[in-house]
């Protein structure tokens, strides 16, 4: 029997009708669907189901080729779909097989043409190669429809990260495109492509086309990534497309406090590689085993500035709520949804702190106490000062409340104070993202999943299997695959790369569950950096060293999920040419692999405040007078690897924590604190090298830092080496965990003691003993 899609859509069906299994059914359906689409199809029809049973469409792999209806939209080139179904049975409508086939879809080209797919990240959905490049000159525009808001806003910010990444100020003209061009247009008329599509034509000119604000801003990220590689740029033109709508990172800001600057950049660095979900954990505490069993010192911090309870806000670090609105103002220009968490009821030291009488005095004070009315009040009130108002501090459209690892002796009292902040937190508009615990916690209590998305992260807390039966939306966030916690003995410290690479993919869930590709209860994916050792010296440059390159990697498999016809290797090779995105530079980057300062004059490269040219070891030297004396460089910091080599001769008079080099991010210091010994201070920490400087004498000093520690060397000679160093929380082994002494070395201003600095060296690689040794 054959049975025919509608415009020459063709799927032929073979169906066995025997007493088989249901599997064994859902696999007959599945042989029956065929393995070509042609091109002139608009729609898909599906062969008959088996006597007893509805087959059901619910989606596909590639919403832009075939949509949630089943329409079909002709792809640039041939293209493999998996289709997603159900066969479900009619008497028993929880009795339901997912079935998945892969169909190839004919494109509008028979081939990908002449120039191959240009490397990006994420790469290309579709590519077809025209002959020829397009050439970046001083003499292109941007053309921008100046009666869009969006379009101009997407060309103001493209003109200042053109100019970041080439040196050119573009001229931005509502005009007709001529030769040259970058053309900016949300009229594209292929609505398939979603909010998040677009069309990247190069000719002699260069389209970005979408539909929507959020397609045409990723257009140009694909265009900056191009020019930060080469002015040319091949000819040809991608239908581009996000595979899953949530590609997200997980920032704990709770137990280790992010600048205002860092979160900003990182706005920035994910908007770069078109990852659209920034979820920040506000709040939580430390294992109160690394702190004497005590909480009341036991460390907490709540991050957002509190009018109802003052004592809430952390006083090592926090955010006004201005901050944050602007916060999300800037994540909204780049495409990127902020998340904000607040995680209640465990991981609520915090509140707690706050509030006592809401503390639970059965699981501890990091639980809340669900029993009492109280502890709603406090909350929802929490929750209710950044949600309400005509200027709420919670802009987006999501709000995540946590509700992970709550004791389940309770499980009643959890699901139901779980089931009023899901309605609670709908009350004003939002959608509920959560952990969870409906698995860890089973019970009678019903839980509300109608517009709620849980981070899957552990199966013993959200079977996934269980949520999707339960109805809830999926994130998947598996600990096992994507959890990054510093320095702590467990989980990663950097991510398995390559196995993830070649072998994960957002429909991989925790416990080994696999979905089936096009499953559109399974939004997407994002991974996490946790700070679970409170105070172990980890700095934003180490959480962003092990961060950065996971993104370039997972941004890739959540925009496309399919295995990479890369190979890792060559992923890897290439990617080290993308970068961080215009104007950033959070690893620290030097502009040269050597950089020399020999002080013989001020330049164009040093500007002096208060310090003088004086004669020196081997030339000229600098002389500085105390703090306020210092010259500036241009370059700021020195990232991981790094060597850097001077020549320091101070006077008997320096008092304690007398600068030598500093940056907006750390400080070298002749004296740490009262210690009198040579050291650095960075991201609240403080350490010391088991070394004084002499005075009034000529001393060689090089410092090298990797991502592991920091090494010392004086004369030409190893004096301290600062990499395996441990922190004893207290007299348990249990709490023992390594203490993370690194440095981004600071380089923006030379000075601050009295004495003189002469011969500046910085290598952007860690020289051999033996190297540092001959310079003597």
């Amino acid at each position: 029997m054959k049975y025919f899609l509608r415009h020459q859509v063709l799927l032929t069906a073979v169906l066995l009708i025997t007493n088989q299994s249901k599997a064994q059914t859902g696999d007959s359906v599945i042989q029956s669907l065929s393995q070509k689409i042609t091109i002139g199809q608009n729609k898909i029809e599906l062969p008959a189901a088996p006597a007893g049973y509805k087959l059901i469409y619910k989606g596909s792999d590639h919403s832009s080729i075939i949509d949630t209806a089943g329409d079909v939209h002709v792809p640039l080139v041939n293209t493999d779909v998996e289709l997603y179904l159900n066969l479900v049975n009619e008497k028993n409508d929880t009795d339901i097989t997912d079935i998945s086939k892969k169909i190839n879809v004919s494109g509008k080209y028979t081939d990908e043409g002449t120039n191959p797919k240009p490397f990006i990240i994420p790469s290309l959905q579709e590519w077809y190669g025209d002959k020829g490049e397009y050439i970046f000159s001083s003499a292109i525009r941007i053309i921008a429809d100046a009666s869009s808001k969006e379009t101009m806003q997407a060309a103001t910010i493209l003109q200042k990260d053109i100019k970041e990444v080439t040196g050119l100020h573009l001229q931005i003209a509502d005009a007709k495109a001529q030769k040259g061009d970058i053309c900016l247009s949300l009229k594209e008329k292929d609505r398939s492509i979603g909010s998040e599509g677009y069309y990247f034509s190069v000719s002699d000119k260069i389209k970005i086309s979408a539909t929507a604000y959020q397609g045409l801003f990723w257009g140009t990220r694909t265009l900056l990534q191009l020019l930060s590689r080469s002015k040319n740029i091949p000819q040809g033109t991608a239908r581009d497309y996000p595979q899953f709508k949530v590609r997200g990172f997980v920032l704990d800001d709770g137990r280790k406090f992010f600048s205002l600057t860092f979160l900003r950049d990182y706005v920035k660095l994910l908007s770069y590689y078109k990852m659209n979900d920034f979820q920040i954990h506000l709040n939580d505490n430390g294992f109160n085993s690394f702190f004497g069993y005590n909480w009341d010192s036991t460390y907490s911090a709540f991050r957002l500035e509190n009018e109802s309870f003052p004592g809430l806000t952390a006083k090592d670090g926090s955010y006004t709520k201005q901050e944050f609105r602007d916060l999300q103002k800037l994540a909204d220009e780049y495409g990127v949804n902020i998340v904000p968490e607040i995680d209640v009821p465990a991981h609520s030291l915090a509140f707690t702190k706050a509030v006592p009488a809401i503390g639970s005095k059965e699981y501890g004070r990091d639980h809340l106490d669900l029993h009492n009315p109280l502890t709603d009040s406090v909350i929802q009130q929490v929750f209710r000062e950044y949600l309400e108002g005509p200027h709420p501090v919670f802009t987006g459209p999501a709000v995540n409340i946590g509700t992970d690892e709550y004791n389940k002796k309770d499980a009643e009292a959890y699901r139901a104070f779980t089931d009023r902040m899901i309605k609670f937190v709908q009350s004003y508009g939002k959608e509920v993202r959560m952990w969870g615990g409906l698995t860890w916690s089973p019970g009678k209590t019903p839980v509300r999943s109608k517009g709620v998305t849980i981070d899957i992260w552990s199966k013993d807390f959200s079977e996934p299997r269980e949520m999707k039966r339960l109805g809830f939306r999926q994130i998947s966030t598996p600990d096992a695959w994507l959890y990054i916690v510093p320095a702590a003995g467990y989980y990663y410290d950097y991510l398995d790369l390559k196995k993830l690479y070649n072998e994960w993919s957002p429909l991989v869930s925790v416990g080994n569950v696999h979905f089936k590709a096009g499953d559109p209860t399974i939004e997407g994916a994002a991974f996490a950096e946790w700070n679970d050792v409170v105070g172990n010296g980890v700095s934003e440059k180490d959480v962003n060293d092990r961060v950065f390159p996971a993104v370039q990697v997972l941004s890739q498999k959540m925009w496309n999920g399919n295995k990479p016809k890369m190979a890792f290797d060559a992923f890897k090779d290439s990617s080290l040419l993308v970068g961080e995105g215009p104007g950033l530079n959070i690893r620290g980057r030097l502009p040269d692999s050597t950089l020399y300062f020999s002080f013989d004059k001020a330049g164009k490269q040093i500007k002096t405040v208060n310090a003088s040219f004086v004669k020196g070891l081997k030339g000229h030297a600098l002389l500085f007078d105390g703090k306020n004396s210092y010259a500036e460089l241009l370059v700021t910091e020195a990232g991981y690897n790094y060597t850097v080599s001077f020549f320091i001769n101070p006077s008997g008079n320096n008092n304690d924590n007398a600068s030598i080099f500093s940056s907006p991010d750390a400080v070298l210091k002749l004296k740490q604190g009262n210690s009198g010994l040579m050291g650095f201070s960075r991201d609240g920490y403080n350490f010391s090298f088991n070394y004084a400087v002499p005075a009034n004498v000529w001393t060689h000093i090089v410092i090298a830092g990797t991502n592991k520690g920091t090494d010392l060397y004086v004369n030409g000679k190893l004096q301290d080496h600062l990499y395996d160093h441990f922190i004893q929380f207290h007299d348990k082994d249990s709490t023992k965990r390594r203490l993370v002494e690194t440095l981004f070395f600071p380089l923006q201003q030379v000075g601050g003691f009295n004495g003189k600095i002469d011969e500046l060296k910085i290598w952007n690689r860690v020289l051999s003993e033996t190297e540092i040794r001959n310079m003597n």
